[in-house]
């Protein structure tokens, strides 16, 4: 069996975010090790994301450093080299 690439991957959620809950269990279910960072309790991490991507929602997922706004998960999957759930069914 082949060995999974490392990423790095950070996920800048929010308590109440419902798609930060559904990104976080997308990645668990994968086994992507990442690392959060709930920016209703660190308000640099915030400023540097609306400075990186230019928005201020969340989900934000950094990808080896590279932003993703929202839960899309079709470019997730690419950076992350995953196959879809579906393509083994």
């Amino acid at each position: 069996m082949a060995s999974k690439k490392r990423h790095s991957v950070v996920v800048f959620t929010t308590p109440t975010c419902s798609w930060c809950r559904r990104i976080k269990q997308y990645l668990r279910e994968h086994k992507i090790a990442f690392k959060e960072i709930d920016i209703s309790k660190n308000q640099q991490a915030a400023r540097d994301i609306v400075r990186k991507t230019g928005q201020t929602g969340v989900p934000v997922i950094l990808i080896n450093n590279r932003p993703i706004v929202g839960f899309n998960k079709s470019l997730i999957d690419r950076l992350l080299d995953l196959k879809s759930v579906n393509e083994h069914r």
